[in-house]
């Protein structure tokens, strides 16, 4: 009896292991401190499911506010989509050979501080 409870448990870990290694990730690049004036490009490292065909949204907290939404890639095609008041001051970018997506700012002002996300668009 002892053997065959073993052996269930060993079945499941494998099984867990398998679910747990084709999840869905979006992992971004480390938090920067940056100063009025400075360039900044945040990346949103995407992998387990092809990149192509999402929308791909990057999304902001300032600090006590509610999200802002700052625009939206159509992944694999580079095009994107701002939100009327970041429209010249962000660029979304996008390199479907590393799966990598990314967003970038060549004059910070004070009011970017923000907690920037990424975020996938279900289908």
């Amino acid at each position: 009896m002892g053997f065959i409870i073993a052996q269930y448990c060993i079945l499941i870990l494998i099984l867990t292991q398998d679910i747990i290694s084709a999840e869905i990730r979006l992992d971004q690049s480390s938090a920067e401190v940056k100063k009025p004036g400075e360039a900044v490009k945040i990346s949103c490292k995407i992998s387990g499911y092809s990149m192509t065909g999402y929308y791909l949204h990057w999304i902001r907290q300032k600090p006590g506010q509610a999200l802002e939404w700052i625009g939206r890639m159509d992944t694999g095609s580079n095009s994107a989509k701002y939100a009327d008041s970041v429209k010249d001051h962000f660029k979304m970018t996008e390199d479907v050979s590393t799966s990598m997506q990314f967003l970038e700012a060549k004059s910070l002002r004070a009011e970017d501080t923000a907690v920037y996300y990424c975020a996938r668009q279900p289908q």
